[in-house]
């Protein structure tokens, strides 16, 4: 049977990248992007034309550990195969962790439940060359103990329109918040969140107060008094930069699918 007349088949990818260097996730003609140069290597592989979509449209400079993607495909090569050939087509700051089978109907952004980022902020007097690119500098010292105190205000379900930029009229704030934690270890403030969904430009925001909070610049009850529409809304309030933010994993009821045994 020729390639071509071979059944298309869904498969699911788990990809590693640093964010450095593209400008988020989404394809953008003549511009560096994640989902680009995925697709560019699949085609070095198939020779299809491929498009690919993803759990998390991650932005400019946003890093991942866990993303996933899926796509269609007519090359039945071992799930191995796959795994090895992309990476080898990659560039370094871009690698497949595990490729996948999956049923025909998988949809990585539709069949999510949960997705888990991470926010890491250096807080010490020096900033560090080899965390550069990874986490947000602050050098005035940061009351972990309130920030984590307020972010319990987030946990639940709620309306977190004044976290995000302008939503159009038929689109709804209200998510599903199941954590948002802050800790420290050693010189680094660790945050974060789980939720059903993020709106666009929400964790930067809202992790933006949290560090307004720490600094002493707000009180404690900002969170809540925001979701209950007490105070202006926080788009006055700087976001954080994109490159101390991680995709940690994207959690599904279906996926990754058992192995043979």
């Amino acid at each position: 049977m020729l390639e071509s007349d071979r059944p298309a088949i869904k498969l699911a990818l788990v990809v590693e990248y640093d964010g450095t260097n593209y400008k988020g996730f989404q394809y953008q003609s003549k511009l560096p992007t994640i989902q680009g140069e995925l697709e560019r290597a699949i085609g070095k592989v198939t020779g299809e034309e491929v498009r690919v979509r993803a759990a998390s449209r991650t932005d400019t400079g946003v890093h991942a550990m866990g993303q996933v993607v899926d796509f269609l495909t007519q090359s039945h090569f071992p799930e191995e195969t796959w795994t090895k050939a992309l990476n080898f087509h990659l560039p370094w700051d871009i690698k497949v962790r595990g490729t996948y089978r999956t049923s025909p109907d998988f949809h990585s952004r539709r069949d999510a439940l949960a997705r888990t980022y991470s926010y890491t902020i250096l807080n010490r007097d020096t900033p560090s060359p080899l965390l550069h690119n990874r986490c947000a500098w602050i050098k005035v010292p940061l009351d972990t103990e309130a920030m984590s105190h307020s972010a319990q205000a987030l946990v639940g379900t709620h309306d977190f329109s004044a976290f995000t930029v302008s939503l159009p009229a038929d689109k709804s704030g209200v998510r599903h918040v199941k954590r948002w934690e802050v800790w420290r270890d050693g010189d680094l403030v660790l945050i974060e969140a789980e939720a059903n969904a993020f709106m666009m430009h929400q964790i930067l925001r809202t992790n933006g107060m949290l560090v307004e909070i720490g600094r002493g610049k707000a009180p404690r009850t900002t969170i809540q008094d925001m979701m209950n529409d007490c105070i202006i809304q926080c788009r006055s309030v700087m976001g954080l930069p994109s490159k101390g933010l991680c995709l940690i994993k994207v959690d599904y009821s279906n996926f990754p699918p058992k192995r043979e045994s």
